[in-house]
């Protein structure tokens, strides 16, 4: 009967331990762990500087103070990450911005380390993301509201106010990743016609229409290595 108890506990304590570990980055085992970029020892994430030779600059950043890069989706994304604030190495956490313009998409995507919530800070949007069951979930959000995209699932937001928009995006990761579904056109190298217009449910001719209007340079959405 004991045994049978312990074994009940251990299992429980399994359990937990296993979803824990997979719900963010992992846990940091010191005070800090500031990137070293020059290091050549390659880890999950960056190895640390060493005898803590790190500065006070390595824990701030001005990356999401101004709009980032314009795209062809009508959005600018600005991004404070591990790859270009040092200090947020091993803290499993990151911050994006993005502005729209009027009609500006942040086009479906995924982040598949990381959940993500935005707070809006100017403007209307629709955002919504996709379950693995296929609910699509969508709000109209506006200014002061806050809106959270669960890990992995394909998500959207689109201005559909009559002016310009912007929100504030965290993550409980300090390089979410991302994936957005139009780069399924643009990879290196191509996907097959074939199989893309098997999958979409329409012709190799339509296909390479649209690999045309959507080369790897301005369908990749990871700016400084990330997005929102």
């Amino acid at each position: 009967m004991a045994f049978m108890i312990l074994f009940k506990v251990a299992i429980t304590i399994l359990i937990i331990t296993v979803n824990r570990a997979s719900a963010s980055d992992p846990d940091p085992l010191q005070d800090v762990c500031v990137a070293d970029y020059n290091s050549s020892v390659t880890v999950n994430g960056y190895a640390c500087k060493r005898n803590y030779t790190y500065i006070p600059d390595d824990f701030a950043s001005m990356a999401i103070s101004q709009a980032g890069e314009p795209n062809i989706f009508g959005t600018k994304v600005a991004v404070a990450n591990v790859d270009n604030m040092p200090g947020l190495n091993t803290l499993g956490m990151s911050w994006s911005r993005v502005d729209f313009d009027p009609d500006g998409l942040n086009p479906p995507h995924t982040h598949p380390r990381a959940t993500e919530i935005i707070f809006v800070l100017e403007g209307q949007l629709r955002a919504g993301f996709i379950t693995t069951d296929n609910v699509f979930v969508n709000k109209l959000i506006t200014k002061g509201e806050v809106f959270v995209f669960p890990r992995a699932l394909i998500h959207f937001q689109f201005n559909v106010g009559k002016g310009n928009a912007s929100i504030l995006v965290a993550f409980d990761s300090q390089k979410p990743g991302v994936q957005p579904v139009v780069s399924m056109f643009a990879t290196k190298p191509n996907i097959p016609d074939d199989v893309m217009a098997k999958a979409f449910q329409t012709s190799v001719e339509e296909v390479q229409k649209i690999r045309e209007r959507l080369v790897p340079t301005n369908v990749t959405m990871e700016y400084c290595h990330a997005i929102m």
